[in-house]
């Protein structure tokens, strides 16, 4: 009789316990996910004619055209390849900025 009398509380301090994991988990990664994902987006809207920008895998151009979903990036004097805005890495390109200022 004294074991079952003894496991009544412990609903509740699971209860807590779960809503603190979540509130861990929503301010150190889905949050900041979140973040990141809309200044991404801030910045494939703000792409224009004429910018040097980076491709999440390497590729490096200067943007040619700008349509809805694609733009068209010049890679060489008559090379020219249409990509998604969003295959176009923000991090990529102000690493590329930066080292061309230097």
């Amino acid at each position: 009789m004294i074991l079952l009398q003894s496991s009544g509380g412990s609903g509740m301090f699971n209860l807590v316990l779960f809503g603190g994991i979540l509130l861990v988990f929503y301010f150190f990664i889905i949050r900041p996910q979140a973040k990141k994902q809309k200044e991404q987006n801030n910045f494939a809207k703000s792409l224009e004619k004429g910018m040097e920008v980076a491709t999440g895998s390497g590729i490096v151009g200067k943007i040619t055209k700008v349509e809805d979903d694609f733009i068209q990036l010049q890679v060489d004097q008559k090379s020219f390849l249409k990509v998604f805005k969003s295959a176009i890495s923000k991090e990529m390109t102000e690493a590329l900025k930066k080292q061309e200022t230097k």
